[in-house]
Parts: structure tokens; C-alpha cells; sequence
């Protein structure tokens, strides 16, 4: 039978992947909205150990995507996007999704390179990073940020999306 929990996570990973595709954003009333219903789920279900808990896997999803968001490689929707997925399943489950949306992000955004014809520059920005990271410490790149309207996006949302799907369905097997 599947929960309650990963209906909400698989709902809310298209809808926030439908949105993020169509206008490049994650509307806060969807991330903190849905984050809000998992948290009063987990307090009317599991009381305050169940709140907690759900707290503890919001806090963790911030935790997990907040130096990404700080150096500009992650939108701070994806950020509250995996915070909320955290309320819903925990701060274990949460870590999983961050790792197989990572998975699924480096697939997705390789397969974006090469159909745009870009890998050649792709590989160039990423060692310009490196570069800029191990001269002038870890902070944001000046020119290779999602700032910069030249560069090449992928909505973050699918690839969070598919780490959440990942993690319930290996969860189930």
C-alpha cells in the first residue's frame, strides 16, 4: 500500500518539475506550503516525536543543498524543494534523494551538454571553477554562476524529482 507521505513527495516532485520546466522557478507556495502540511502530518500522526522528526528531515534537506545555493550552483527553490521532501520523509530518507537527484542531475545535464553541443565548454567552466576555487577559496565564480544569462540551465526540480522517486521505490524493494 503505499503512504501518504510518498503520495504527497511524488505529487509535489511533478508539480514542482512542471513549474520549475515552464517558468524556471519553484513557487514558495508550493515548497513551504507543502513542507507546512508535512509538518502538521507528522505532529497529527506521529506527535511530537512525529514532528521532530519531520523537522529534523526539513532541516536537513536545507543543510544538504544551503553551500550549493550559497556558491549560486543551486536556485533557492531547489533548496526548499529538498527541505520539503525532508519534512515528508525524514532526515535519512532525505540524504538518499540528495544523492540520487545528484545521480540524475549529472545524467540529465551530460545528455543537455551533448545535445546542445556545449561539453567542450561545459568541461572548460568546470575546470575554470576548480581553478578559481583552489586560488581564491570557496566562493562563488564571478562569470560561471546561474547568474549568468549565457549560461546553460536544467531545471532542478526534475533531477530532486527523480531522486525522490528513486529513493521511495528503492525503499520499497
Amino acid at each position: 500500500m503505499i503512504e501518504a507521505p510518498s503520495i504527497a513527495v511524488l505529487t509535489l516532485g511533478v508539480v514542482a518539475s512542471a513549474a520549475d520546466a515552464a517558468t524556471r522557478r519553484i513557487p514558495n507556495a508550493l515548497t513551504i506550503g507543502a513542507a507546512a502540511v508535512a509538518l502538521a502530518f507528522a505532529a497529527a500522526t506521529g506527535g511530537v516525536s512525529g514532528l521532530g522528526w519531520s523537522v529534523a528531515g526539513w532541516i536537513v534537506g536545507v543543510l544538504l543543498f544551503l553551500p550549493l545555493f550559497a556558491l549560486r550552483a543551486r536556485g533557492g527553490g531547489d533548496v526548499k524543494l529538498l527541505a520539503a521532501f525532508g519534512a515528508w520523509l525524514g532526515p535519512a530518507l532525505v540524504c538518499w534523494v540528495a544523492v540520487y537527484g545528484a545521480i540524475a542531475g549529472g545524467v540529465l545535464a551530460l545528455l543537455l551538454v551533448l545535445w546542445r553541443g556545449r561539453l567542450r565548454a561545459t568541461i572548460a567552466n568546470m575546470w575554470d571553477i576548480v581553478t578559481h576555487w583552489r586560488l581564491s577559496g570557496l566562493k562563488p565564480h564571478p562569470v560561471v554562476t546561474l547568474d549568468n544569462p549565457g549560461a546553460v540551465r536544467m531545471p532542478g526540480a526534475l533531477s530532486i524529482a527523480l531522486g525522490a522517486l528513486a529513493t521511495l521505490w528503492l525503499r520499497v524493494w
